[in-house]
């Protein structure tokens, strides 16, 4: 069988970047996919390289997702995550968790230690205990702009609605060298959005999907329109049909906004190994590694590329 090119491709998230926050959101997204392709160059799998190139975008302030993430009406963290193995259709998810660094860790733990696919809030809690995750503060979680956010919009006339188009959801997919793909998405979703609200991120299909017989997903932007086309298994279903990943991305998202108005973004790999990174909001901050490449941009039509190990160089620097 012949070995597999490994390629990754992560997100985090599309909406509106501000100028302050662009360079960090760039670092953040260059840093994760290095980190992922780092697992894929080392021989780990698709599902591993996902997990980490999410994990260290929970850890990064800049995103929603883990620390950083957006606070609900009642000014609390609450996350979705989701992590899916392409090779046997395998999933694990959680949803409305708090207290925890890393919800994509949490979702992988569902996948493999359960017959689950979604464990909620307080049984998600219990779950982690058992398995030992940490609990922390969820003060831990919560950023200033976070708070300084979430309080602008409890003001009268504030309009929640300008402000989510700075989503920031993150999510990986990648094919390994035994050309299994997989894909992970992370969220602390809409900003004071009502207690129990779960988006798109948790819901197979809608916050990703990865099928090795096709290729791997994720998803970003306005989670109930993602949920109402399932975005993740339309592209799929797209590329099932012979179509690229670019092409199909973008059929599925002017899908989703011609027939419900919704807006976002989405990476994809296929079984063979092409990529793609499309949005229909203003931007999505995103990085792809192929053939040992660095690819990247924020905006539309912008792509920057450099070595790997030029990148890896600088980072190390930095």
């Amino acid at each position: 069988l012949g070995r597999m090119k490994p390629v990754i491709v992560v997100h985090g998230g599309a909406g509106r970047i501000f100028k302050e926050r662009e360079e960090g959101c760039r670092a953040g997204v260059v840093r994760a996919v290095l980190r992922g392709y780092g697992v894929l160059k080392q021989g780990g799998s698709a599902v591993d390289a996902v997990e980490e190139a999410v994990r260290s975008m929970e850890d990064d302030p800049h995103f929603n997702a883990g620390c950083g993430s957006v606070l609900n009406e009642k000014g609390e963290v609450e996350m979705d995550a989701i992590i899916m193995d392409g090779k046997n259709l395998d999933s694990g998810a959680v949803s409305a968790v708090k207290c925890i660094a890393n919800p994509i860790k949490l979702a992988r733990l569902v996948m493999e230690k359960t017959k689950h696919m979604l464990l909620t809030d307080h049984g998600a809690h219990l779950f982690a205990q058992a398995m030992g995750i940490p609990e922390i503060p969820g003060e831990k979680l919560i950023t200033e702009r976070s708070r300084e956010r979430w309080k602008k919009n409890l003001e009268p006339d504030s309009n929640p609605e300008e402000f989510q188009k700075d989503l920031g959801t993150v999510g990986a997919v990648a094919i390994d060298s035994d050309g299994n793909v997989a894909c992970a998405t992370s969220t602390g979703g809409l900003s004071n959005k009502l207690i129990g609200r779960v988006g798109d991120t948790a819901c197979i299909g809608s916050g990703g999907y990865a099928d090795n017989h096709s290729g791997a997903t994720s998803t970003t932007g306005h989670g109930e329109s993602i949920m109402k086309v399932v975005l993740a298994r339309l592209i799929l279903y797209h590329m099932e049909q012979g179509m690229s990943p670019e092409l199909a991305a973008d059929t599925a998202l002017d899908y989703m906004k011609t027939r419900v108005g919704g807006l976002g973004g989405v990476i994809v790999v296929n079984k063979a190994g092409e990529w793609a990174a499309r949005f229909s909001t203003k931007q999505m901050s995103w990085a792809a590694v192929k053939d040992d490449n660095l690819h990247y941009g924020i905006y539309s039509g912008e792509k920057h590329i450099k070595s790997v190990d030029e990148a890896l160089a600088s980072e190390r620097e930095g």
